[in-house]
């Protein structure tokens, strides 16, 4: 009897401890439960591991011409106002165009590798930079003739000449620049990112050393600025091209040149005129408030303040483009792999992780708005107005993180012909005519151009957000071409 007694109670022991353990396991499942509703941590972990490296990636290739303008600046004042009018116009005319046709990829490639047809990714970065090269061609010639162009849109004629010739040692940098962004979006669609870190900061690295040895030991000077640009471009192109054709891990992507990807620009170029449509009627936007500062009171104040208010949020929103890449890269591979609720799924990641970056962001700005300020000036007049204008400049900056985000899904889904409409409703018919009305009707000059861009923000965040909710996601129509590709895949 004593035994079967000790053998029950060692019974009773037992199922306490068992029932014990399964009252921890599900308290610890409705805690991860109750976490994973703020956020999913091994999402979130891998968007930022994705995220950094292309947030340097980015401010490194973006320091290329901006060191050239820092080196040319130091011959004189002209070199200064001719480089810094060069480099705006190559952006607005070229370079924002450029990484708007690239932005076909983030679509093709990415969900191209979700569904698996690993072979397609090659043939659709050739067609890209088909039709990156063909573009590149026609801004060349606009560029060759700007100081035409810039003298007829009433710049200082010897600033527009000296301009003009700066333009013409950038174009070899073009047509550079356009393959790299192409090759950038095939290595981002199959979340190769580290091997970029390397492959921008070292060419930033070398700039250095060629702009200084062009611009101050060679006869080239001024022109030297602009070469060493091109050349450093150039170099990116080759360290980048060099890591595809020789790594081992794209030989399903990469299966050599082939005469196929002609076939296939039609497809790219129906996505990619809508997706640099998009980047560049936000782009121009930012130009226009320039413009529209230059023609108030007190044009040089205005101006210079509306100028730091317009670099701050290109700085800054930097930090966003690693988020919005992670964003294009995860929802166009869910996508490919026909699993649209884990799309979604990591959209909602990314916004949270956005919410979280842009607070900090506009926080340090916030504090150290003084100080951010007296690395543009100093002079104590524009720094206050600065000031003044850094609770609206926070704001845009913020929404320009949660648009930046979305953006990026927009591209991953395809939906880029839906999204040039919003950008051109919201930033051109509502914001560009706020900023108007507040700016001279209601003078309030400066702030008023600001909270125009604000309520065009908004309004684009909004359209963009109810684009995603109201919008079936659904992977993007596979040509007779592809079908044959995923069956022979098979």
């Amino acid at each position: 009897m004593s035994s079967d007694t000790e053998s029950e109670a060692a019974n009773g022991t037992l199922q306490i401890q068992v029932v014990q353990e399964d009252e921890r396991e599900e308290d610890n499942q409705q805690h991860k439960k109750w976490w994973n509703k703020i956020l999913d941590v091994k999402e979130a972990k891998n968007q930022l591991l994705f995220s950094l490296p292309m947030i340097l990636t980015n401010v490194s290739y973006y320091g290329i011409p901006v060191i050239s303008v820092m080196f040319a600046g130091h011959l004189g004042d002209l070199q200064l106002a001719a480089s810094t009018l060069a480099n705006s116009w190559c952006a607005v005319t070229g370079l924002a165009f450029m990484v708007g046709l690239s932005g076909a990829l983030e679509s093709l490639c990415g969900q191209g590798y979700g569904a698996k047809l690993y072979r397609m990714l090659g043939v659709y970065l050739q067609s890209s930079c088909i039709i990156s090269f063909f573009f590149s061609i026609l801004i060349s010639i606009l560029w060759w003739f700007s100081d035409k162009i810039l003298i007829l849109l009433h710049q200082d004629p010897e600033i527009s000449k000296s301009a003009g010739l700066y333009l013409k040692f950038l174009i070899p940098g073009l047509f550079a620049y356009a393959i790299l962004q192409n090759i950038l979006r095939f290595l981002q669609t199959q979340s190769v990112v580290a091997p970029l870190v390397v492959c921008s900061v070292l060419p930033l690295i070398i700039h250095i050393g060629i702009t200084y040895v062009l611009v101050k030991c060679t006869a080239l000077a001024f022109r030297g600025a602009a070469l060493a640009a091109s050349i450093s471009l150039w170099i990116s192109v080759l360290m980048l091209g060099c890591y595809v054709l020789c790594a081992t891990k794209f030989k399903d992507t990469w299966d050599g040149f082939s005469m196929e990807s002609f076939l296939y620009v039609p497809a790219t170029l129906k996505l990619a005129l809508p997706c640099a449509a998009m980047v560049c009627l936000e782009f121009w936007a930012f130009e226009i408030l320039v413009i529209l500062a230059g023609l108030m009171p007190n044009p040089e104040l205005t101006t210079s303040v509306v100028a730091m208010c317009v670099n701050t949020e290109a700085i800054a929103y930097n930090f966003a483009f690693g988020l919005s890449a992670a964003a294009s890269t995860r929802v166009s591979n869910e996508l490919g792999a026909e699993k649209p609720q884990r799309a979604k799924h990591a959209m909602y990641v990314t916004l949270k992780l956005c919410v979280v970056l842009g607070a900090i962001v506009i926080s340090a700005l916030g504090f150290g708005h003084n100080i951010w300020a007296g690395f543009f000036t100093g002079t104590s007049e524009k720094i206050a107005k600065f000031a003044s204008m850094t609770p609206f400049l926070m704001t845009s900056i913020f929404i320009d993180f949660i648009q930046g985000i979305l953006s990026g899904v927009t591209r991953g889904c395809g939906w880029q012909q839906s999204a040039v409409l919003i950008n051109l409703g919201t930033f051109y018919f509502i914001g560009m005519t706020i900023a108007g009305v507040l700016g001279f009707k209601f003078k309030l000059y400066a702030k008023g151009l600001w909270i125009g861009l604000i309520c065009g923000l908004f309004c684009q965040a909004s359209g963009l957000m109810l684009l995603a909710l109201f919008t079936k996601w659904t992977r993007l129509n596979l040509s007779s071409g592809t079908r044959v590709a995923a069956a022979s895949d098979s």
